[in-house]
């Protein structure tokens, strides 16, 4: 089912398939272009912050680079609008009509997304502050520290009707409504012990997602920015089939050595 969805042309882009679990080697975009139409319930993503610009920040009480590889080197303004409108513009076209989108990023790229968003006639459901209480320092002490991200939820089509576990989100929010500022920790050590990735995002952030806003455990989730792979590895133990796509085969290797481990299970 995967194979089909994924078309043709991008076969020859298969990294490793198991069952319901599918990983593609390639250009994002170029791979997203060949996919199905109408063929994919949720979509999370994770696009480049473009922050590699030789940078500094605070890691472990020590001093880093804020580099993270060539896909995060810094661009303008107009770069970044162009690649967030094309890339939106093809999950779109691949979201079912009742579909809906999750985009994680910081004020480097978050504001050009909620344009890109509009723009593309998304309809933007909610803006999510994912707060983090151990975030780094910050070391220039010239601005207040860093300790939040953005998360925008968007369905496809602003006349459908999306899904939405309003029930097991207010479960989970000992019988509240659930907000939109989220309290999530920075990713544990234990999900990096089979290495890590720059950006990588906590299970538990990625399971209330999913839970929130997939139905069925036979929907399909693309995640066109795969990284270490915590969007699939939450799909796996929730049942539901997956898509990563990555440019960096390093990161992909990371991803199947993560769904190989069954100590994964234990997390939650």
């Amino acid at each position: 089912m995967l194979k089909t969805i994924i078309g043709k042309e991008n076969q020859d882009n298969i990294y490793f398939d198991e069952e319901n679990f599918l990983l593609l080697h390639g250009d994002s975009l170029s791979l997203l272009q060949r996919m199905e139409s109408e063929s994919v319930s949720l979509i999370f993503a994770d696009p480049p912050y473009f922050l590699s610009s030789g940078g500094i920040t605070c890691s472990g009480g020590k001093m880093v680079s804020v580099d993270k590889g060539e896909w995060d080197k810094s661009a303008t303004f107009a770069e970044i609008h162009a690649f967030n409108i094309e890339w939106l513009k093809q999950c779109k076209r691949i979201l079912k009509k009742d579909g809906t989108i999750w985009i994680s990023g910081t004020l480097h790229n978050i504001y050009s997304i909620g344009v890109a968003l509009n723009e593309l006639e998304y309809k933007i459901l909610n803006n999510i502050t994912w707060f983090k209480p151990n975030a780094s320092p910050n070391l220039s002490c010239r601005f207040f520290t860093h300790s939040t991200e953005t998360i925008l939820w968007a369905k496809k089509d602003k006349k459908a009707k999306h899904y939405f576990n309003y029930d097991a989100m207010k479960e989970m929010n000992e019988g509240k409504q659930m907000r939109d500022v989220w309290t999530f920790p920075t990713t544990k050590k234990s999900e990096k012990s089979h290495g890590k990735h720059p950006t990588q995002k906590p299970i538990s952030l990625l399971n209330r997602i999913i839970l929130a806003s997939s139905e069925n455990e036979a929907d399909i989730i693309l995640d066109p920015f795969n990284g270490s792979g915590t969007t699939g590895i939450v799909c796996n133990l929730l049942n539901r089939n997956y898509i990563g796509i990555d440019l960096e085969q390093e990161y992909l290797d990371l991803t199947v050595r993560r769904y190989q481990d069954n100590q994964q299970l234990r997390l939650f």
